[in-house]
């Protein structure tokens, strides 16, 4: 039944937002050159691979590795690609994806074919049993800032709690977080940065 309800609402959200997908296209293809999808192979359920859609929001030729993890990224980012980032728009072609089977709304975030450590984590945890999401529990419980065993911890509490009702609690909390750019880091650096940041706040208040 889940399945058939992320088939359906996605092929009507595919609908109902293609004026605002056309339109983000052609800025993309008037802003830089290259394509207008960015495609990558990353980790879907039961380890498998697939390939993943985003609007691209990057140079062409940009190292083909986790954002957080690249050294200045903001080289790389687009003048577009920096609002796409921003307000979350260039998630929109992963819409597909879930139409296809290969993503659910809500899961863990699909992890890159070469994001070894945190593929073994998942499995481990039994994670890489479920579709990975467009959003979830880590998304909205710091998104980048996390770290591999971080998140995978957030991924087995929402594959122990699954309903409804925490799917709605996650889908309302990532509408808040998108609206604030909340837990967005961009590059190794910043990551860094802000991990320090948050370890002084939490010093600081302990």
């Amino acid at each position: 039944m889940r399945r058939y309800f992320d088939m359906l609402i996605s092929l009507i959200l595919l609908i109902l937002l293609s004026p605002i997908l056309f339109l983000i296209a052609i800025i993309i293809k008037i802003d830089s050159k290259g394509p207008v999808f960015f495609t990558q192979m990353r980790i879907e359920k039961n380890n498998k691979l697939f390939k993943f859609y985003k609007f691209r929001t990057m140079a062409v030729g940009t190292p083909n590795v986790a954002t957080e993890e690249l050294k200045h990224s903001q080289n790389y980012i687009t003048s577009f690609g920096k609002i796409l980032r921003k307000t979350s728009l260039d998630e929109l072609p992963q819409l597909i994806n879930i139409f296809k089977g290969d993503m659910a709304f809500i899961g863990p975030r699909p992890a890159l074919y070469n994001q070894y450590e945190l593929k073994e984590l998942r499995t481990k945890a039994g994670v890489h049993k479920i579709l990975p999401g467009l959003t979830g529990w880590a998304q909205v419980n710091g998104r980048d800032m996390l770290n591999d065993a971080g998140k995978t911890s957030y991924d087995k509490y929402y594959l122990d709690h699954r309903s409804l009702a925490f799917d709605i609690k996650i889908l309302i909390r990532t509408v808040f977080k998108v609206l604030r750019a909340d837990g967005i880091i961009e590059g190794a650096s910043s990551k860094k940065n802000t991990a320090a940041e948050e370890q002084k706040k939490q010093t600081i208040s302990g």
